[in-house]
């Protein structure tokens, strides 16, 4: 709970100090100086110290709320961690798997592979051009000019 209210706090107070455009509007607002909000940071801080002695009833009350928040904020991060592990488990559980599966070769077997089959059709697979191919003469790529 404190976590949160830490990061509400930093948030906030990171939204506040951007800086803005200057509009028309912004013009009308009053003008404070850094000195002044801390001052009243301070005093509003020592207020909320005070405030159980004054409004006990509230005090209790929102204490309560406060726990219950935190309570189901932990549910939250307990749920979303379980989701985490158990994705990661299926992911390790599909890549071992994977690994204990004999897999197919990569070829078809209309291309004999070095090292499969007879040493003739190795071979015969150098010597693929036909009379036709052979008589043709070679002629180079044209010079370039």
């Amino acid at each position: 709970m404190r976590f949160l209210l830490r990061i509400t706090f930093w948030l906030g107070l990171v939204l506040v100090l951007l800086p803005r455009d200057k509009t028309s509007d912004s013009e009308k607002l009053p003008q404070i100086g850094a000195a002044d909000a801390v001052q009243a940071a301070t005093a509003a801080v020592s207020d909320m110290s005070q405030f159980c002695k004054r409004q006990p009833a509230a005090c209790e009350v929102g204490g309560q709320a406060a726990t219950i928040i935190g309570q189901r904020a932990q549910d939250g991060a307990r749920k979303i961690y379980q989701i985490i592990n158990d994705k990661k488990e299926q992911i390790e559980k599909n890549e071992k798997s994977e690994k204990n599966e004999k897999k197919a070769p990569d070829h078809t077997g209309s291309i004999t592979v070095a090292g499969e089959g007879d040493a003739t059709a190795s071979e015969a697979a150098h010597d693929t051009l036909t009379q036709d191919d052979l008589a043709l003469d070679w002629r180079g790529p044209a010079p370039a000019n």
